[in-house]
């Protein structure tokens, strides 16, 4: 019996997931489960993730908060925000909330704002005591990937998948794309990410455009409009640079055009698995690849797992010459991307520095 037993008219269901777009987009399958069980279906994002929760199926409106316990620049606290943020949650009357938080962040300052504004029943995952602030206080599988934890409470409240839903990452049909990238095959590499740690160093990320153009891909450079020095530098003469070319639905057009994605742990790394392509994951292991690696698509993790900086969940990397990923060979990725385009047998294999796991 699940503590949200079914009621004559389905639920007015919010999906709190306050973080970036790529947490987001790995809260997509839960969103689902929730609208198939909801007569009406919000999700409150941050202004990171804002933009990617547009694109989820099944969400109705998006509401957005900057919440002052979220992000790499969080803003102060302020009343003014709070009541803002009250009047939108009590006027809309929902009735049950869903609060998706990664496995080391609470979500009892949300809870506790829910259930001022008068949402009936709030579920979510939580280490810390609730009291009275959850009405089911759900403990997550040890090292379970994001996007699966979020099912798993999202099944404990209630709410299925609809049948044939595989719970893969989705998104709404992305734009053409082909007057941006022209036509014929290519290669995506993103080398930007909001965490540096993260993502290759611009010197290493061209001379891997440069290996991928010597081997015969046109490769295409993408990132947002504050990367478009970055993507000039790594695109060179070798590349496409789309830098600044794209909102998210044209990235996720161009990165559903790709025969394989190139990236780091960040945003365009799980939009490329929301619309089916397989990724290359250059993988810091400031956090861990089985929570947050590319999910439900063929993907190659490459990086060093045991790096110094592994679990730190370090913004910018404490080793000199950022060796967990400037570390990763031209060869590496080159194997990676044949291995994701040429050898469907191979396709699917988790690997880290080459060996499958």
């Amino acid at each position: 019996m699940t503590l949200f037993p079914s009621r004559r008219r389905p639920p007015r269901t919010l999906v709190v997931r306050l973080d970036s777009a790529g947490d987001v987009l790995l809260a997509g399958p839960a969103v689902r489960a929730v609208a198939a069980g909801s007569s009406y279906t919000a999700l409150l994002c941050g202004p990171q993730g804002a933009p990617a929760g547009r694109l989820l199926p099944g969400v109705d409106e998006v509401l957005t908060y900057d919440a002052p316990w979220v992000g790499l620049e969080p803003p102060p606290v302020t009343p003014a925000a709070t009541r803002r943020l009250m009047r939108a949650l009590t006027a809309r009357r929902f009735d049950r909330a869903l609060v998706l938080v990664s496995h080391h962040q609470s979500p009892l300052p949300v809870a506790l704002l829910l259930k001022l504004a008068g949402v009936g029943r709030v579920a979510a995952d939580s280490e810390d005591y609730p009291g009275a602030l959850l009405d089911l206080r759900h403990h997550r599988v040890p090292h379970r990937h994001e996007a699966l934890a979020a099912l798993d409470l999202a099944r404990a409240a209630g709410f299925a998948l609809p049948p044939g839903d595989d719970g893969r990452l989705r998104v709404t049909p992305p734009p053409d794309t082909t007057r941006l990238t022209g036509p014929g095959p290519y290669v995506v590499v993103h080398p930007g990410a909001a965490v540096p740690a993260r993502a290759w160093s611009p010197a290493r990320a061209a001379r891997a455009v440069a290996a991928l153009s010597a081997e015969g891909h046109r490769v295409v450079v993408t990132g947002g409009r504050a990367e478009r020095e970055l993507t000039a530098r790594v695109a060179g003469r070798h590349g496409l640079d789309l830098g600044g070319a794209t909102g998210l639905p044209e990235l996720a057009g161009v990165l559903a055009g790709a025969r394989v994605v190139v990236a780091g742990n960040t945003g365009p790394a799980h939009l490329a698995a929301a619309v089916g392509t397989p990724v290359v994951s250059l993988f810091a292991p400031v956090v861990p690849a089985e929570r947050w690696a590319p999910h439900g698509v063929p993907h190659r993790v490459l990086g060093d797992p045991a790096a110094p900086c592994a679990g730190t969940r370090a913004r910018n990397c404490p080793v000199p010459g950022h060796p967990c990923l400037d570390g990763i060979g031209d060869a590496e990725v080159l194997a990676a991307v044949a291995a994701l385009t040429d050898d469907p047998a191979g396709r699917g294999e988790h690997t880290e520095r080459g060996a499958t796991v």
